[in-house]
């Protein structure tokens, strides 16, 4: 018979927390990242929004996986913008300003297409074990929007999805510790690049980026980028991750669609990039929602083409009342769009390829 230790270890083998997986594969290459200590971006990504932790979890058989952001105490205002035309969601109704719930517990993002909603229900379950939830008396009941992304495809057995089991373990694994960024998590099966039609594509995954203010006002993003179109620095307007020429060049999607081809149409569900925006200032629902529709310009900016009615492209939003200082929407909405396109551009820069599936770093190597 085995010991206690071993079956631990053996139920445990498919989930691994993701500080542990991206040690191992960006041995050399992982880049260190500590609090900043003043003005500018913060290293620490969405978790120097105060209230927020993250946490992810990493299926091993087949890249794919979940990442949870749990709010503290007893949630905070959200909002959600959604424009993909092929959306894979969980509770975004709620988010409406004109509708009644105004906190939300955890955000779920992850992988396995509309199979991996059900990792929204483990985050939940552990909520409610921690009692954190909307109070209706009799029990309080976890407000948990969630969103997936389409990896079916990528390395292996399909039926390799996350679970309940994974969003509970992702939800216990959350912290206030910088961000894990890359092939992990919600990110870990996702690819970009695929306008130009089959094995042209290249590996993204999982990037968060902050902005810290001089008054002390954060605005953050994290995203799992899994678009059809390429990744575009907006701050330059270079190419990071997209379409490849057979030399490994860029054939740039900009140019592909301006010259009439390929004519292949995105398959529904299978180019989403979903994410979420946050900030420290304390925002109504109405500029919460503001928020979410202000930051998805981000993905305009960062992704050439973006919100094509194969993808199920969405944005959350998070505003967790810490901060003090008088909120200005329009700067927070404006800013919101900035952290969110840097944030792509990480999670093009910060992924690990695969086999017939490159990323940014292994084109850099060449």
């Amino acid at each position: 018979m085995s010991s206690p230790s071993n079956r631990l270890a053996l139920c445990c083998r498919r989930l691994v927390p993701v500080a542990a997986l991206a040690a191992a594969l960006a041995i050399g290459q992982a880049t260190v990242r500590t609090q900043a200590p003043g003005p500018g971006p913060d290293p620490r990504g969405l978790t120097a929004v105060d209230g927020l932790k993250v946490g992810s979890i990493t299926l091993t058989e087949r890249p794919t996986g979940c990442t949870v952001i749990v709010v503290d105490g007893e949630g905070a205002v959200g909002g959600v913008s959604q424009r993909g035309g092929a959306p894979g969601t969980r509770e975004t109704d709620l988010l409406d300003p004109g509708n009644m719930v105004d906190k939300v517990n955890a955000v779920v993002l992850s992988g396995g297409s509309a199979f991996g909603l059900d990792a929204a229900t483990g985050a939940v379950r552990w909520l409610e074990e921690h009692g954190m939830g909307w109070d209706v008396r009799i029990a309080k009941v976890p407000i948990v929007p969630s969103a997936i992304l389409f990896d079916l495809p990528v390395g292996g057995n399909p039926k390799v999805r996350p679970t309940a089991d994974c969003g509970y373990k992702a939800a216990a694994a959350a912290t206030t510790g910088p961000v894990q960024e890359g092939s992990v998590g919600a990110g870990a099966g996702a690819t970009v690049g695929k306008s130009g039609g089959g094995g042209r594509a290249m590996k993204a995954g999982l990037g968060s980026y902050a902005l810290r203010m001089p008054n002390g006002l954060v605005v953050a993003a994290i995203v799992a980028v899994n678009a059809v179109g390429d990744i575009i620095d907006p701050d330059t307007g270079t190419i990071v991750a997209g379409v490849r020429n057979p030399d490994n060049t860029f054939a740039d999607a900009r140019q592909i669609l301006r010259r009439g081809g390929p004519s292949q149409t995105p398959r529904p569900g299978q180019n989403t990039t979903i994410g979420l925006v946050a900030t420290n200032a304390k925002l109504s629902k109405a500029d919460a929602h503001r928020m979410a529709l202000m930051a998805d310009d981000g993905f305009a900016r960062a992704i050439f083409p973006s919100h094509t009615m194969g993808d199920g492209d969405t944005v959350f939003s998070l505003a967790t009342g810490v901060w003090t200082g008088e909120a200005n929407i329009t700067q927070i909405g404006a800013l919101a769009a900035d952290v969110m396109a840097k944030a792509i551009v990480r999670a093009a820069t910060e992924a690990t390829g695969l086999p017939n599936l490159p990323a940014a770093r292994d084109l850099a190597k060449r």
